[in-house]
């Protein structure tokens, strides 16, 4: 399959680009820099050059806090960049899937947000990543969105990611002791797009590591236990603590329904996943 893959930069498409070699696709890894997904013209213009068979959209501006501060970057990345790719896949008939988030709900229903929940998104992050869902859904309604959260990885920059190399250093760590999601390793997660790219499915999908999800602190009190870390390195504080500019749901535990109908099952649970990225780290060490 002929692949175009943006973001290519990050930790998730990074991921999706060495898993989509690796069984053979031919493979258009992407910066900003190569193609601003935000340019109607050079999105339409390098599809019809190229005309890719399928699109997995990487590409966000992931930054909850800066987002607050920087609400037309976080538009073009978020909203107006899946729309143009969604619209340029609809014109080639390229499969378009692209990347949303947890935080399009605002955490209060206290279970596991399903497909059919309706999103309630609070924050300028959490708003443009919805109205790219939307758009996306609009410019082409054969459109795959898949909702994750908590997404960790080799390579990333984020709390998860990094979590364990702190530990190994002997850092202490706060970690949110009230704050509840479904960690996905990104790994399993790229995996998972790859073979919604070569399904006929389209609509919204949730995608996470299974299991009952935890909160940060659980999740670092099991990356302490798997990797053989300091538990006394952990503080525990809450949600309210950090005084943080954006808005963050309490519990966006993500849970699918419509994943089952695909065929293609659910993916391993989190504990087990977190224990393959950890087993993959050491070996680069």
């Amino acid at each position: 399959m002929k692949i175009l893959i943006t973001g290519a930069n990050g930790m998730l498409a990074r991921a999706a680009i060495a898993h989509c070699r690796e069984i053979g696709d031919e493979v258009f890894a992407l910066t900003r820099q190569e193609l601003n997904i935000a340019d109607s013209n050079a999105v339409a213009d390098w599809f019809g050059s190229e005309r890719p068979d399928a699109v997995l959209n990487c590409a966000a501006y992931t930054d909850v806090d800066g987002a607050e501060s920087n609400p037309e970057l976080a538009r073009l990345a978020n909203e107006v960049g899946p729309e143009n790719l969604a619209r340029s896949s609809k014109s080639i008939g390229a499969r378009f899937v692209t990347v949303s988030t947890d935080y399009v709900f605002d955490g209060e229903n206290g279970g596991f947000y399903t497909e059919s929940d309706s999103p309630n998104p609070r924050g300028v992050y959490a708003i443009t990543k919805y109205d790219g869902e939307v758009a996306a859904s609009r410019a082409n309604p054969d459109s795959v969105i898949v909702r994750s959260g908590w997404i960790y990885g080799h390579g990333g920059t984020n709390f998860l990611s990094v979590m364990h190399r702190l530990l190994g250093e002997g850092k202490r760590i706060k970690a949110i002791a009230d704050a509840y999601g479904t960690p996905t390793f990104a790994n399993d997660l790229a995996k998972r797009l790859r073979e919604l790219a070569q399904t006929s499915v389209s609509g919204i999908f949730h995608v996470t590591n299974q299991g009952e999800g935890t909160s940060y602190l659980g999740f670092a009190e099991k990356l302490c236990e798997v990797g053989g870390y300091d538990k006394g390195l952990l503080e525990p504080v809450s949600n309210d603590d950090l005084k943080r500019p954006a808005p963050r749901p309490v519990s966006s535990k993500l849970g699918s329904v419509r994943m089952i109908a695909t065929g293609l099952g659910p993916l391993s649970d989190w504990e087990s996943a977190l224990a393959a990225f950890l087993s993959e780290e050491k070996k680069k060490q």
